[in-house]
């Protein structure tokens, strides 16, 4: 585990499931008991029905990018640039903002098939980014 050289998430009593599930390496999802619609982020409530009632699932994983935009002036010092961020299409059919790792901003490719991978940050955090499928 190296120092985090990032401002890392801030874990509550709703996202500590998600982040537990992180740092175990599985990237997971609410789903509504009531109508099956999937929401991320963490909320307390379903977005399509408005039920309280949400389990954490296991997701896939695996997904295609849908957008992304390259950073090449940092928010921050500490970012190194550049850096792609990637809106992900999972196969379950939510959206995911992340990283995408590995790939040259030059050859990023809308509909690329990605899958997840986690970098421990800390011993709280573990981060879920991307990266190209080789399957």
């Amino acid at each position: 585990m190296s120092t985090p050289s990032i401002p890392l998430p801030r874990p509550t009593a709703l996202s500590k499931p998600y982040w537990e599930a992180c740092r175990a390496g599985k990237l997971t999802v609410q789903r509504c008991k009531d109508c099956e619609s999937l929401t991320f982020i963490p909320q307390p409530c379903c977005g399509n029905c408005m039920s309280g009632d949400l389990e954490w699932v296991e997701s896939s994983g695996r997904g295609t990018l849908y957008s992304f935009t390259t950073v090449y002036r940092p928010q921050q010092p500490v970012f190194e640039v550049p850096y792609t961020v990637v809106v992900v299409e999972l196969e379950e059919g939510y959206y995911m903002l992340s990283n995408l790792k590995g790939v040259e901003p030059e050859d990023v490719k809308i509909g690329t098939p990605l899958e997840v991978v986690f970098e421990e940050q800390s011993e709280e955090i573990t981060l879920p980014f991307f990266r190209v499928r080789t399957d």
